[in-house]
């Protein structure tokens, strides 16, 4: 795959590093801006709350413009909003940061995908979005475990400063290894919500929200978390974190060979069945740093496994696929947003130690709505069958 995928993979790798990184540096933020640990937290919301109003207005209003354009002003946007965040010495200020971080993002990341399958023959598309796609879960691997590090020695300011200066390179790189591409034919807000019609679609997109939910609760608190379980802290941190992140990277990898092979909904009873289990036994497995490395590594697969197989299922619902992967794009940060709200809501009510617990009967509710919307398939079927 030739330079210019990579490139547009490296700006995914720090969008994604700029949002994942929070979780590594939430106890730098709570000790210097004097803050509790829930409200920290929050910064993980505000970003995603801002990329899933984001995506949408922001893919409309910027319909026109040249996509190269679009990426280059996107990461530069991403890079002050990181800059911000760099050297802001109050929460409100931090907050705003992040915000402005996530605008970028929520306009780099469908522009890329685009960008990406105009590149290539037709027959390379798959491959080129996977590699687009695969810069976030790198970043789960090297650029959280690096912010955690960094953040535990040096703050979270250099953290956000690391990214802002890595962003803003990126960003220098894409006028001169791009082509010009042509907007491609505008679509309205109208258009993308229209998808949104059919109640198998709407379960669908309960689905991924429900299931990024369910692992945000856990993942923006897992530094606090093996804290408690094990006194797990600095170091050792930082490489479960790799660790979660090579998981999360095998996941993306076979989630879709597993849909491709087996089926999407076959697939996804499976992947949910594991993130239950998996995640249940989080507290006593994190009581070493061998068991919490185990199972971190298990229930990042079986997490991030789940959207390949996700977007297949939704493909069939709604041959239309960019406007509903649209939506599912926004399901996704919405997810994350209220995993960070719910998340310093369990730590209020039962501490740190019941955001496993809680997390697993989130998955048991997407197995759920999975159930309710094959058995809608089928009744529709047998009715088509019928006629």
């Amino acid at each position: 795959m030739s330079v210019r995928t990579h490139l547009l993979a490296a700006g995914s790798f720090t969008v994604g590093t700029s949002d994942f990184v929070v979780s590594g540096v939430l106890l730098d933020v709570s000790g210097r801006l004097g803050v509790s640990l829930t409200a920290a937290g929050q910064l993980a919301t505000a970003f995603a709350i801002a990329y899933a109003i984001g995506a949408p207005l922001l893919s409309t209003l910027t319909s026109r413009w040249d996509r190269r354009t679009l990426l280059l002003a996107a990461l530069v946007v991403a890079a002050v909003g990181n800059g911000l965040s760099a050297v802001a010495t109050t929460y409100p200020l931090l907050i705003v940061g992040r915000i402005i971080a996530a605008l970028g993002a929520a306009a780099y990341q469908p522009a890329a995908t685009l960008v990406a399958t105009a590149m290539v023959p037709p027959a390379q598309r798959a491959r080129a979005v996977g590699i687009v796609v695969g810069g976030l879960t790198l970043s789960l691997a090297l650029g959280v475990p690096a912010g955690d590090l960094l953040g535990s020695r040096l703050g979270y300011g250099v953290v956000f400063g690391a990214v802002a200066v890595v962003t803003a390179l990126v960003a220098a790189a894409v006028p001169l290894c791009l082509p010009r591409i042509p907007a491609p034919p505008a679509v309205t807000l109208r258009q993308r919500f229209a998808v949104a019609a059919d109640w198998r679609v709407l379960t669908a997109l309960a689905m991924t929200l429900v299931n990024v939910l369910a692992a945000m609760v856990v993942f923006i608190y897992v530094a606090p978390l093996v804290n408690a379980t094990g006194g797990i802290h600095g170091a050792i941190v930082a490489l479960l974190l790799v660790v979660y992140g090579i998981g999360a990277m095998v996941g993306n990898t076979g989630g879709g060979r597993a849909a491709d092979r087996f089926g999407a909904v076959p697939t996804l009873f499976a992947l949910l069945a594991g993130s239950v289990v998996t995640v249940a036994v989080l507290v006593p497995a994190g009581s070493t740093v061998v068991g919490a490395a185990v199972v971190l590594a298990l229930w990042a697969a079986f997490n991030w496994a789940f959207n390949p197989p996700a977007q297949s299922l939704l493909l069939e619902l709604a041959p239309a696929g960019g406007l509903v992967l649209s939506l599912n794009s926004s399901a996704i940060f919405v997810g994350a947003a209220v995993g960070g709200v719910v998340g310093g809501i369990v730590i209020g009510a039962g501490g740190l130690l019941a955001l496993p617990l809680v997390s697993a009967g989130f998955s048991l509710v997407v197995i759920a709505l999975l159930l309710t919307l094959q058995r809608g398939r089928r009744s529709v079927e047998a009715e088509n069958v019928v006629a």
